[in-house]
């Protein structure tokens, strides 16, 4: 068990301190003494004519970079050891054997999982990198989280041993999103979800080269990594829908609904890919007291539609009102649920800080305070 960490995954940071300098106060977001985050003032506005964006937006942006630069920091984790490797063509241009057993467990659940992996790692470094040159064109300070790069990684054939932002070897995967999407209830309406499965405090990546040996430990390592995935990219697809509702400029919303979009497309095929895990001929599998069932033959939870593998689109369900009808859509979508607060909270209690300094959780809550405090 994990012991009192400073990113111990059942804390959560303590907003007292931003309650205090008056950056939240009565449990919503708002800005204090005409002041952001970085100190700059929350009626400043940056860029020349029309170009100019408010301080809103900006923070905003900047929120958003830093939580492109966490998934890109944890995206190349994973595909340094499970994605392709540095100049591997496509399996369909060269059939070439994967250079690893968890390669192997990945294409166990697609065929194209190395490259689907390696994909969405190029798409997220693009995402930190686009936000980050457009506030700089616009003479606002970009985000580097560069001095917090000192976690540990995996020390297995493949990784490059440099220093991490995140940590993908204690996570407590929260997978009520399998479940949720399967589910005609919406959590913007006070609706809860179930675990699909009860992943705590287990690595995500092979960690030595003894990981790769057992055919059943590695495969469990792909599932929990799978479920991982899915859980990552459904709280980007939140995060943007969320942020999207707050920015003032047509240029701004015009950002966060492309790359919202594409973090949408991601989660929808980690959905499918989450699934394969939990089927024949993948499943049942097991190691250490975890167990992958097969959702087909022996659910988890009933009615068994809750986790039927292939419902991989969202289920129609409430929204807006409880008094229209159903509505596939993404959620949640509100600041409660999705916003840049619950981001940083959620992703503190999946393990993804363990080790992480105060100095590194209050840098990132500050970011997220100002971006929720926005408003159109």
């Amino acid at each position: 068990m994990m012991k009192n960490q400073t990113s111990n995954t059942k804390r959560t940071v303590d907003r007292r301190s931003f309650m205090k300098s008056g950056l939240l106060t009565g449990g919503a977001a708002t800005v204090g003494v005409g002041l952001l985050a970085n100190g700059t003032s929350a009626h400043a506005q940056f860029g020349v004519g029309d170009d100019r964006l408010d301080a809103g937006d900006i923070a905003i942006l900047r929120f958003l970079a830093a939580a492109e630069l966490l998934e890109s920091d944890l995206w190349t984790q994973y595909a340094e050891l499970g994605g392709l490797t540095p100049n591997q063509l496509p399996l369909e241009v060269v059939q070439a054997p994967p250079m690893n057993s968890y390669q192997n467990a990945f294409l166990a659940l697609d065929g194209d999982g190395p490259q689907y992996i390696s994909s969405n790692t190029l798409d997220e470094v693009s995402h930190a990198t686009f936000l980050n040159g457009y506030l700089d064109s616009k003479g606002a300070e970009p985000v580097n989280l560069d001095e917090f790069r000192t976690l540990q990684g995996s020390t297995a054939t493949g990784s490059t041993g440099i220093g991490r932002l995140t940590n993908l070897m204690h996570l407590n995967v929260d997978t009520s999103w399998f479940v949720r999407y399967r589910s005609a209830t919406n959590p913007d309406f006070g609706a809860t979800f179930p675990q699909a499965i009860n992943i705590n405090n287990r690595t995500a990546i092979p960690i030595t080269n003894a990981d790769f040996k057992d055919p059943n430990h590695i495969q469990v390592i792909a599932n929990i990594a799978a479920f991982h995935f899915g859980y990552i990219e459904q709280g980007g697809a939140s995060l943007y829908a969320a942020l999207s509702q707050k920015v003032k400029h047509p240029e701004v919303l015009e950002i966060t609904l492309g790359i919202g979009g594409d973090e949408i497309a991601h989660f929808l095929e980690w959905v499918d890919f989450a699934g394969n895990g939990v089927q024949a001929p993948v499943a049942p599998v097991t190691d250490h007291g975890l167990t992958f069932p097969d959702f087909f033959n022996k659910p988890p939870l009933l009615p068994p539609n809750l986790v039927q593998p292939n419902l991989i689109f969202p289920v129609p369900c409430e929204f807006i009102s409880p008094n229209l009808p159903h509505c596939a859509v993404i959620r949640p979508i509100t600041d409660k649920f999705g916003g840049a607060v619950a981001t940083i909270e959620s992703f503190t209690a999946d393990g993804l800080f363990f080790g992480q300094t105060e100095k590194f959780l209050k840098t990132l809550m500050e970011l997220a305070v100002a971006a929720d405090a926005a408003r159109r």
